[in-house]
């Protein structure tokens, strides 16, 4: 099955996600896209979790907690929230392959550095053998905000997302066994009380 996996460099779950998508390689055609989370926040009319208090603390514990039990290594960068824009323009520019983007994704949250400028990822660009300018060109800023703009399309409205081709959506990290379940048996969405939650009536929406 042909999969596309939505990411952000500035996720933490991404990452930690990012651990176990690379294992479906073996089986399925995977497309890794790169994509601005803050663009999706902003086109659902939503705040992200870090920027609101308590649940920005709690998200933090909770993502270190998880790469405990899951046995993966995560060190937060200087500073977070940050500018992910180089660093998503860098796998871009690398042609968004698993190697880009592990090296990437490893250089922010295993080696918990700064990736918020092209300054701050001169190594990485120098060991992928990608230019300082290709960051800023037009046809990179371009790439970026289409794989942006298919994102919100597509109906994605978190990071990481998992697509499958028929346009099932899996957000996060903690469902990625789910996800797998219904690729390997896809009648787990058909049963009469998978059916109904996906058409269960709206009983009141709040006024904004």
């Amino acid at each position: 099955m042909q999969l596309t996996w939505y990411f952000d460099f500035i996720s933490p779950f991404s990452y930690l996600h990012w651990q176990k998508v690379k294992a479906l390689q073996a089986d399925h055609d995977l497309t890794l896209v790169p994509i601005v989370f803050a663009a999706v926040l902003d086109a659902c009319g939503q705040k992200g979790p870090a920027e609101i208090p308590g649940k920005r603390e709690f998200t933090y514990r909770h993502v270190l907690w998880q790469a405990r039990q899951e046995g993966v290594t995560l060190r937060f960068p200087p500073a977070h929230p940050f500018n992910p824009l180089a660093a998503l323009r860098l796998a871009i520019a690398a042609g968004s392959t698993p190697e880009a983007v592990d090296s990437v994704f490893d250089w922010i949250w295993k080696q918990g550095r700064c990736g918020d400028s092209i300054e701050a990822l001169a190594p990485l660009l120098a060991a992928l053998d990608v230019p300082a300018e290709a960051l800023q060109a037009d046809a990179t800023k371009a790439a970026l905000r289409a794989n942006t703009d298919a994102a919100i399309a597509a109906g994605v409205y978190g990071v990481p997302t998992l697509a499958f081709e028929d346009g099932q959506l899996f957000w996060g990290n903690d469902a990625h066994d789910f996800a797998v379940a219904v690729l390997r048996d896809p009648s787990v969405l058909a049963d009469d009380d998978m059916q109904r939650a996906s058409q269960l009536p709206v009983g009141l929406q709040r006024r904004r």
